[in-house]
């Protein structure tokens, strides 16, 4: 099984939404992350990770608020931004990155 470090230091980009199960917002996210998925298909990895069951890595990226969403590359912090975020927007951000 791999490990959270494991999945963001890879070379393949990683979306990771930290999310939380009683936060209305973020279960908004689950349907916009399907979404997604189907549109950028093997281009990045898309993991949901639970602050209340990882509080060590929400600890250890200062997740503040919840939907929190990081893109990663090679263990680096592409992108971050806090809230629900639609597809398309999560989309061309995923896109921008892949040629970097």
């Amino acid at each position: 099984m791999s490990t959270f470090s494991d999945i963001i230091n890879q070379d393949k980009l990683t979306l990771v939404d930290f999310s939380a199960e009683w936060c209305g917002p973020c279960k908004m996210m689950k349907p916009i992350l399907n979404d997604l998925k189907s549109k950028i298909g093997d281009n990045a990895t898309i993991i949901k990770v639970d602050v209340d069951k990882s509080p060590k890595a929400a600890s250890e990226y200062n997740i503040k608020g919840v939907p929190t969403l990081m893109l990663f590359k090679n263990g680096e912090i592409k992108w971050r931004q806090a809230g629900v975020v639609q597809a398309n927007k999560l989309e061309q951000i995923i896109n921008n990155h892949l040629t970097i």
